[in-house]
């Protein structure tokens, strides 16, 4: 019973995530080539008339970053690169990259620039520069009907188990929460930390977890896609500004960026990617 169970749920995330699955190391964008000239030099960028692009696409992140069936990169941040990488004169490729591995991997010269939903934080900012380019936040995913009430990252969760990705916001704060449970006497709060968003949300559709902790998009995605079965406990919280980071001192690779993305903004590009991931709320103001 256990195993057909499995074998339906696994079949129901494949079909939510519209065939996210894991891919090699490097995958090359499907977009056409640019028809202007290259608008950054090579000290900018690793290679000639070619922008890549650091993403955890194997960790699934709808309606971010996926994978589509076939290995297709797909989501609003897949399109944002594409439309900057049209300004630029760039062909873009996608690198996939564990979440964790990221900036380390931007720092060790696997790709020009990361854009993966990476929060831009203090932290961040001592060690890679950014160019903002969307809103987003934490949100916490439960059961339809709430049944464990949960009201947020807040004493709710205590005594209950919550799924989060490793690496991101969602799990810092989930970790957060569990001293917090602890510290105040009260039940203790579980934290389960996973690879992949999709495995997180698996969690709570299987009743091994009462919650998921993540992005505000995803969340969103989710209790859109499937209303019958999750959605967003209370509100979404810790606005944040998501940034494409370069390397430290890669200043005209982050004016560039900054151009560009300010390009697509007048001609309406932006908001045009927005609007059809269902994310136009998370707009840079």
């Amino acid at each position: 019973m256990r195993r057909h169970l499995a074998m339906a749920t696994g079949a129901a995330l494949t079909a939510l995530a519209l065939g996210a699955c894991s891919a090699s190391s490097s995958t090359k964008s499907a977009a056409a080539a640019p028809t202007t000239a290259p608008k950054v030099g090579t000290s900018a960028i690793m290679k000639s008339g070619n922008l890549k692009v650091c993403t955890a696409l194997s960790t699934g992140n709808p309606p971010t970053y996926y994978f589509e069936s076939g290995q297709k990169p797909v989501g609003a941040e897949i399109d944002l690169a594409h439309a900057v990488g049209q300004h630029l004169g760039l062909k873009v490729d996608f690198a996939d990259t564990a979440f964790a591995s990221l900036i380390p991997s931007l720092q060790g010269g696997k790709c020009d620039v990361v854009m993966s939903s990476l929060y831009i934080k203090p932290e961040r900012e001592k060690v890679v520069d950014f160019v903002p380019y969307m809103m987003s936040g934490t949100a916490i995913a439960v059961p339809k009907g709430n049944p464990k009430q949960v009201t947020g990252m807040d004493d709710s969760v205590c005594g209950l188990r919550m799924a989060a990705t490793v690496g991101k916001t969602g799990a810092l704060l989930a970790s957060g929460q569990r001293d917090r449970c602890e510290s105040d006497g009260k039940p203790a709060l579980q934290v389960q930390q996973l690879d992949s968003t999709t495995a997180g949300i698996q969690t709570v559709m299987t009743g091994q977890t009462n919650a998921y902790a993540g992005e505000t998009p995803v969340i969103l995605y989710y209790q859109d896609r499937q209303p019958n079965t999750f959605q967003m406990a209370g509100k979404s919280f810790g606005a944040i500004k998501v940034g494409a980071a370069v390397k430290k001192g890669n200043k005209p690779l982050q004016d560039a960026l900054a151009k560009a993305f300010d390009e697509i903004r007048a001609d309406g590009d932006y908001a045009k990617i927005l609007k059809r991931w269902n994310l136009s709320e998370l707009a840079l103001s």
